[in-house]
């Protein structure tokens, strides 16, 4: 399932260099991560890089993209 940012994101940039896809954006006023981009890191790392680095703990699992580590994996493959 892709990652979505919730409301308790501080905009500190921390995330945004750190994903593989480019799928995070600055919004206003939060950071948001286009659920068409994010494959939760599957085919780059073993573990969301947003996720990882962001110091509010605001990238969290998105319940409307729900996805296999297969169909991850295939978008990945497909946007590289």
């Amino acid at each position: 399932m892709a990652l979505h940012i919730i409301e308790d994101c501080i905009a500190c940039d921390a995330c945004l260099p750190e994903c593989p896809n480019e799928a995070i954006s600055e919004g206003d006023p939060i950071y948001i991560i286009d659920p068409d981009k994010c494959t939760e890191c599957v085919g780059a790392f073993d573990e969301p890089q947003c996720a990882s680095v962001c110091p509010t703990d605001s990238c969290v699992p998105d319940p409307d993209h729900e996805e296999t580590q297969e169909e991850l994996q295939a978008k990945y493959d497909k946007l590289h």
